[in-house]
């Protein structure tokens, strides 16, 4: 969902999420994640090495930036884009 829809109060499935469409939401299940309130206290890097090894192939980094978008806002953040997060990202794979 676009990060300027977003309504804390609403939060019911995974693409109520900032960031978070159909294709990312099926990520998110194949790794445990159901519910939106599964991402709060999730390592966004350790979600993106686990869907990197489920699916047995380097995913596009920036679903690294998008799991840092929502692990943040389930931890209490702001909403805000993915696009947001790269620099970190970069930092965190030392690209």
């Amino acid at each position: 969902m676009n990060p300027g829809k977003v309504d804390r109060s609403r939060l019911l499935k995974l693409t109520d999420l900032p960031n978070v469409g159909p294709a990312i939401a099926g990520d998110l299940r194949l790794l445990g994640i159901e519910f939106p309130e599964d991402a709060a206290g999730k390592s966004p890097l350790e979600l993106y090495h686990r869907l990197c090894l489920v699916k047995g192939l380097r995913q596009d980094p920036c679903e690294l930036d998008v799991f840092i978008s929502i692990t943040r806002f389930m931890d209490g953040e702001e909403p805000r884009p993915w696009w947001m997060y790269t620099a970190e990202r970069k930092r965190m794979l030392n690209t």
